[in-house]
C-alpha cells in the first residue's frame, strides 16, 4: 500500500523565508550535515523574537520527524527551546512540535504532529522552526543540520489531500450550525443540515440541547446526565483532572511494635497481599539486619527477625542494599551494600545475594559473590528490578566498592553496568557496560552511562525498563533512557514537552524515589533533600507524574516545608506531610493506589534518622463528584429563573434542592451556598435605581443578605461574586471546571452589533446583564411576574419559538408598551443565552467526538 511507514524518506525542501542571519551563516547552510565545519551553520544577527526559519518542501508531504545535526562539540548558540509549525499555506500554520535540543554533539530525531485531531494524516507544505532559547544566555540563535522525514508518495498525498479538504468542510458547516442554534436562527440551521447532511454532534446530545435549552425541563436534564454519568460518558474527562495529593500520617497503637528510626533501608511490598517488608539500614550508629513486614489491611507491624544475621544462611546488617519481590515464587531477592572505606578490605568486599522465603520465613544465600559467575561486583545505591513473568531480575548502576588502597590509588570511581540475572537457572549476563568500562570502545560491546541514586522501572506490560535521573562523580543526570528488555535495544525518551527549563521536569541532583503504575502507563517521582549539603538551601518536597502515553512530565504538588524540627521529633501530629529527606524509601501499592513512605535522614544532625510512616493518595474526582457538579449548575440555573418569576418558591428551592447537594461541613462549600439568597434582592430594573422586591426577610438560615436599594457599587460587587461562584463551587466540589467555554461561547453569542436590528435575537447582551434595552438605551419599568413568568415557561427552539423569531417586534421605543415587549423579549433572550452557556458548559466533559465544536464562527471572524 503506498504511504506505509516502510517508505517514509528524506524530503527536499527549500529555504522559503528567514528572519535574518548573521555573516556568513546563511540559511542555506542548514541543508548540510557537516559537524566538523564550525561554520555550516544558520545563525540570527539576534536573538531578539520573532528569529525563525521557513522551509517549503518541493510537495505536499506528510512529514513525521524532523533530524537535527549538531556541531561535533557543544555550542552556547545550540537551541534549548524551539517550536515547530507546518501548513499547507505560510499563513495558516499549526503547531508540530514544541520542546528543546540537548547542548551536546549527538544528533536528535524528534516526532512532529502529523494527524489531525479526528485522526486524520495532515499534509504540510511549510516548515516553520521559531528558536526561543540558546543554551548560552543572550546568545544568537543557530542551528547546524535540518532533515525532514515523511511521505510524499503523489497519489497518496492527493488521497489525503481530499479526506483532509473533506474533514474540514464538515468542520466549517459544523461551526456555522452551531452559531445557528445559538441565534436561533432555526430555519438556517435546518437548512444547513438537510442540503450537507452534516450533524452538529450525536443525537444524545441534540436531546440534551432539546431538553435544558429549548424547553427548560431541568428534572429531565438531570436524569439525562445521571445516565451519562453511569455510561461512562464523562469517564475521559475525570480522567484528564489532575491528581489532588493528601499525605497522612500512618499511626500504630504505642503499645505495638514498630521498626526504629533509619535510613539506606529497603522497603518492598507483595502486591498480591498487600504486605510491605523492610530490611536493614543505618539508625545513625550502625547498620540494622531486622526483618519486618507490614500488614496494610490491618495496619499492623510484625517484626519477623530481629538479627537475620543469627539465622542459618541470613545476611550481614547492612545499608544502601537493593530488593525485589517475586510475587510468582513469593520470595525476596536482596543483593548490594555499602561499606565505609575502613571495612573495605579483599575478604569484606564480596558481592552476596540473598533469598528469603516469605512463605517459610528462611534464609538462602544464593551466592557469596556474583562477580565470581559474570555478575557484579559489590555495589551500593544500585537499582534493581524483576520480570516476574520471565523469571529475570535486572541490575543497573551503583558505584562499585573496591579496596581501600586500590580506590586511593585511581582516585576514581567505578560504576557498574546492566546486569541480568535469570532465576530459573541460576545465571548473570552482563548486557550493558559501563561506558568507562575497557570493553566499552569496542564496536560489538554495547555501552551505557551508569550512575548512582537513579531511578528504574520495569513496565512488565511494555517489557521495558525506564532510567532516568542520578549522579555521575559531580554530574547530575537529566537524561531519560528506555531500554527494551526483548529487542536489546537502549533509547532515549523525548519528551512531547521536551523542555530543558527545570521548572517543567523533576530538579536533579535532590534525591528521587519512584514507582510506576503499569495499569495507568504513569511514572511517579517524590523528590526531596540533597544529599550534598551545599544544595540543602531549597527544602522542598515534590511529587511529579510522567505519563508515558503523553510523554509528559507534570508537577502534582511542591511543598515548601517549614515545620522545623517538629517533623522528626517523636510527636509529629503538627505535621501535615513528611520533611524533606533523603535516605529514606517509598513503595506503591497498585491495588489501592496509595504511596507508602518510611524513614530516611533529615540532613540535620548526623546521629538523627527517621521512623516515621506516612501515606501518600492521589485522589481525582469520581463519578459521584461529577453529578453533583452538574446537578448544581442545572439547580443554580433553575433557581435563577425561578428567583425572576416567583421569589417565595425560590426561596423553599433554596433551602432544598440546592441545599441538598452542598457539603454543609465544608466551610468553603457553605460560603458558596450562602451567597445564593442574594440573588433574590437583584432588580431588573437597569436604569440605576434599583426596587425593592415583593420579599420581606431573608430565607431561614441563609447567609446575611445586601441591603435593598444598595449603592451601585455594592450592587456591581455582588454581581462579581455571582460570576465567580461557579468556578469556586466546581473546584470545592474536587471538579476542575471548563475553562474558556463560557468566555468562548459568550465571544459567538455576544459578537454581533450593539446597534438597533429589525431582529432583536441578534442584539448583544453584554455580560449576560437582565434587563438591556436594545439600543443601549435602559428602562424605567421592572416587569410583571406574570410577564416573566410566560418568558420562563415558554420554551425555546420548537415551533412557536421558530414562528416567533422570524417576526420578532420592532425595536421602537414610541410607547411604553413597546419598551415593556422589547425588555421581554431581551430577557427571552437573556434566558436562552444563559441557558446555552450552561449546556456548553456540560457538553465539555463529554466526548469531543460526540458533541459541538468547542470553538465558534466568531474565533475566525473577529481579531
Amino acid at each position: 500500500m503506498a504511504g506505509t511507514i516502510s517508505e517514509i524518506k528524506k524530503l527536499d525542501y527549500d529555504i522559503y523565508k528567514y528572519s535574518s542571519y548573521s555573516s556568513s551563516y546563511l540559511p542555506e547552510n542548514i541543508r548540510e550535515d557537516n559537524p566538523s565545519n564550525q561554520t555550516s551553520r544558520w545563525s540570527s544577527n539576534t536573538n531578539t523574537p520573532p528569529q525563525y526559519l521557513i522551509l517549503k518542501l518541493d510537495r505536499p508531504a506528510i512529514v513525521t520527524k524532523i533530524k537535527f545535526g549538531k556541531y561535533e562539540k557543544t555550542h552556547v548558540c545550540n537551541l534549548r527551546k524551539l517550536k515547530i509549525l507546518g501548513g499547507l499555506e505560510e499563513g495558516h500554520m499549526v503547531l508540530l512540535f514544541e520542546g528543546g535540543l540537548q547542548n551536546d554533539s549527538v544528533p536528535e530525531t524528534f516526532n512532529l504532529k502529523h494527524r489531525t485531531n479526528s485522526g486524520e494524516l495532515l499534509p504540510i507544505k511549510y516548515v516553520q522552526i521559531v528558536p526561543l532559547l540558546s543554551w548560552g544566555p543572550s546568545f544568537n540563535f543557530c542551528i547546524w543540520y535540518v532533515e525532514l522525514l515523511g511521505i510524499e508518495d503523489s497519489m497518496f498525498i492527493l488521497s489525503n489531500l481530499r479526506k483532509y479538504n473533506m474533514l474540514r468542510e464538515v468542520e466549517i458547516v459544523r461551526l456555522f450550525m452551531k452559531h445557528c442554534r445559538q441565534q436561533g436562527y432555526a430555519k438556517s440551521f435546518s437548512a444547513l443540515q438537510e442540503e450537507t447532511g452534516v450533524r452538529l454532534e450525536d443525537e444524545k446530545m441534540t436531546e440534551l440541547h432539546e431538553t435544558l435549552v429549548d424547553r427548560g425541563d431541568f428534572k429531565k436534564t438531570e436524569e439525562m446526565l445521571m445516565e451519562f454519568i453511569d455510561s461512562g460518558l464523562m469517564d475521559n474527562y475525570l480522567e484528564s483532572q489532575e491528581y489532588k495529593p493528601q499525605w497522612s500520617l500512618q499511626l500504630t497503637p504505642e503499645n505495638e511494635p514498630r521498626p526504629g528510626r533509619r535510613g539506606g533501608h529497603q522497603l518492598i511490598i507483595d502486591q498480591m497481599t498487600s504486605t510491605i517488608y523492610l530490611y536493614g539500614g543505618w539508625d545513625g550508629n550502625e547498620d540494622l539486619s531486622d526483618l519486618w513486614s507490614y500488614d496494610v489491611k490491618a495496619n499492623r507491624w510484625t517484626l519477623i527477625h530481629e538479627r537475620s544475621e543469627l539465622l542459618p544462611d541470613g545476611p550481614t546488617p547492612r545499608a544502601c542494599h537493593k530488593m525485589v519481590y517475586d510475587t510468582k515464587n513469593s520470595v525476596i531477592f536482596m543483593l548490594g551494600r555499602y561499606l565505609d572505606s575502613a571495612s573495605r578490605t579483599e575478604e569484606n568486599i564480596n558481592s552476596d545475594f540473598y533469598l528469603y522465603n516469605t512463605i517459610h520465613k528462611t534464609w538462602c544465600l544464593i551466592c557469596n559473590d556474583t562477580s565470581q559467575i559474570g555478575g557484579p561486583q559489590l555495589v551500593f545505591d544500585h537499582q534493581m528490578c524483576i520480570d516476574v513473568d520471565k523469571q529475570t531480575i535486572y541490575v543497573f548502576g551503583g558505584r562499585i566498592l573496591e579496596p581501600k588502597n586500590e580506590e586511593e590509588t585511581t582516585g576514581q570511581y567505578r560504576y557498574s553496568g546492566l546486569f541480568s540475572y535469570h532465576i530459573s537457572t541460576n545465571t548473570w549476563t552482563h548486557i550493558l557496560v559501563d561506558c568507562e568500562h575497557p570493553t566499552a570502545s569496542s564496536p560489538h560491546v554495547l555501552s551505557i552511562r551508569s550512575r548512582v541514586t537513579h531511578s528504574m522501572l520495569f513496565h512488565h506490560k511494555h517489557r521495558k525498563l525506564y532510567i532516568f535521573g542520578g549522579q555521575r562523580g559531580k554530574d547530575y543526570m537529566t537524561d531519560f533512557l528506555i531500554y527494551d528488555v526483548d529487542t536489546n535495544e537502549l533509547s532515549n525518551m523525548s519528551p512531547e514537552n521536551n523542555n530543558t527549563d527545570t521548572k517543567n521536569v523533576p530538579q536533579s541532583g535532590f534525591t528521587q524515589r519512584a514507582t510506576i503504575d503499569c495499569e495507568k502507563d504513569e511514572i511517579y517521582v517524590l523528590t526531596s533533600l540533597s544529599k550534598e549539603k551545599e544544595r540543602r538551601d531549597l527544602n522542598i518536597n515534590s511529587f511529579w507524574l510522567f505519563s508515558l502515553s503523553k510523554k509528559e512530565w507534570c508537577c502534582v504538588y511542591k511543598s515548601e516545608h517549614s515545620n522545623g524540627e517538629n517533623c522528626y521529633q517523636k510527636s509529629q501530629n503538627a505535621c501535615h506531610e513528611p520533611c524533606p529527606r533523603y535516605a529514606h524509601q517509598i513503595v506503591y501499592d497498585s491495588t489501592n493506589q496509595v504511596h507508602f513512605l518510611f524513614g530516611g535522614n533529615p540532613g540535620t544532625n548526623s546521629n538523627v534518622r527517621l521512623d516515621d510512616f506516612w501515606v501518600l493518595r492521589l485522589e481525582k474526582p469520581n463519578r459521584g463528584n461529577i453529578l453533583r457538579y452538574c446537578k448544581y449548575l442545572l439547580r443554580k440555573q433553575e433557581y435563577e429563573e425561578i428567583t425572576k418569576n416567583d421569589p417565595h418558591s425560590a426561596i423553599l428551592y433554596l433551602q432544598t434542592k440546592l441545599y441538598d447537594i452542598v457539603d454543609h461541613s465544608d466551610p468553603v462549600q457553605l460560603k458558596e451556598f450562602h451567597k445564593l439568597p442574594s440573588l433574590l434582592f437583584k432588580s431588573d430594573a437597569v436604569d440605576g435605581e434599583t426596587e425593592p422586591t415583593s420579599l420581606l426577610s431573608c430565607p431561614v438560615g441563609a447567609a446575611t443578605c445586601a441591603a435593598v436599594g444598595g449603592s451601585k457599587h455594592k450592587q456591581q460587587r455582588a454581581d462579581d461574586d455571582a460570576n465567580k461562584e461557579e468556578e469556586n463551587m466546581a473546584k470545592v466540589m474536587r471538579v476542575e471546571s471548563p475553562k474558556s467555554v463560557e468566555e468562548a461561547d459568550t465571544c459567538s453569542i455576544s459578537s454581533m452589533s450593539s446597534s438597533d436590528c429589525s431582529n432583536s435575537q441578534t442584539q448583544p447582551l453584554h455580560g449576560g446583564a437582565a434587563g438591556t434595552a436594545i439600543g443601549g438605551a435602559k428602562s424605567n419599568a421592572a416587569p410583571s411576574v406574570a410577564g416573566i413568568a410566560n418568558v420562563a415557561t415558554k420554551p425555546f427552539g420548537g415551533k412557536d419559538s421558530t414562528k416567533d423569531s422570524s417576526a420578532m417586534p420592532s425595536t421602537s421605543r414610541s410607547s411604553s408598551g413597546g419598551i415593556a415587549r422589547n425588555r421581554v423579549i431581551d430577557q427571552q433572550f437573556e434566558l436562552k443565552i444563559r441557558r446555552c452557556l450552561l449546556y456548553n458548559k456540560l457538553v465539555d466533559l463529554m466526548p469531543e467526538a460526540l458533541c459541538q465544536p468547542k470553538k465558534n464562527v466568531c474565533d475566525f471572524v473577529l481579531p
